[in-house]
């Protein structure tokens, strides 16, 4: 697959035509953002464990008949996916109460609910991807009532499944963000599941301390956010325990004296 002009660069990710129209290369980045792009850095390491575990949930979902725009991993910091127009809105999912929505409704942090919540947002970094609702997202035509029905039901199945999937590795699925578009399949309309779910949009905590493993680590100046990922990717039996997603450095070379020796 030849990989053509840059399409779209965002905060995490870079989008790259192919000599095929409706195939694009995803590249994920090693930059990281918090609270609307208010803080910013750039953590080695990130984008290629983000594209591992993203790979390895959406391929999963695959299997459970959740449609998907990923085609195939490429390398360790790109995937071939399908070319689709992103739905300007993002589908939070809440199995715990924390982050905004404790802020917003002075809820007791990591108060657990009684059934997961929904929310929406619109995506636009200038208005702080602000909180609408149904009648918004149908009154301004953003989607209409049959993509948000299909929608609706579709994260609480990536729910589900996905809690299943990181409660038998000793995690807590506390939340999560997804994002979807729509694309033409065989001539017609359909709407699928899109860019990546990660650590970068869960948010995971271990099942019996409450250890954060997932950008709330960059968000809170907790460290270690490489470390965190990377144990997500191995108790995902994506990674063995002894793989180091972080170059190698080696010192600089010292200069050697040659003694010269006469005949």
């Amino acid at each position: 697959m030849k990989k053509g002009k840059k399409l779209y660069e965002g905060k995490a990710k870079i989008i790259y035509a192919t000599n095929d129209k409706n195939l694009v290369i995803q590249h994920f980045k090693d930059d990281a953002t918090a609270f609307n792009n208010q803080k910013k850095d750039v953590i080695e390491g990130k984008g290629i464990l983000n594209n591992r575990i993203s790979e390895h949930v959406l391929t999963q979902l695959s299997n459970v008949g959740i449609k998907n725009h990923l085609v195939k991993r490429l390398n360790m910091r790109e995937q071939l996916v399908k070319l689709v127009e992103i739905i300007p809105i993002e589908f939070i999912v809440r199995n715990i109460a924390t982050g905004s929505l404790t802020k917003r409704l002075g809820i007791e942090d990591g108060t657990v609910l009684d059934y997961p919540l929904v929310e929406y947002c619109l995506k636009n970094d200038d208005l702080g991807d602000p909180l609408v609702s149904r009648e918004h997202i149908l009154a301004f035509k953003w989607m209409d009532v049959f993509e948000l029905d299909f929608i609706y039901e579709e994260v609480r199945r990536i729910n589900d499944f996905l809690q299943g999937m990181f409660r038998g590795v000793g995690i807590k699925l506390v939340d999560f963000k997804v994002e979807f578009g729509r694309c033409e399949t065989d001539g017609r309309r359909e709407v699928m599941l899109a860019d990546e779910i990660s650590p970068d949009t869960c948010r995971l905590w271990d099942m019996r301390t409450d250890k954060k493993l997932d950008k709330d680590r960059f968000r809170n100046n907790l460290g270690n956010l490489v470390e965190a990922y990377q144990e997500v990717a191995i108790r995902l039996n994506i990674l063995h325990e002894q793989s180091n997603i972080r170059p190698l450095s080696y010192p600089k070379p010292k200069a050697v004296k040659i003694k010269k020796k006469w005949k």
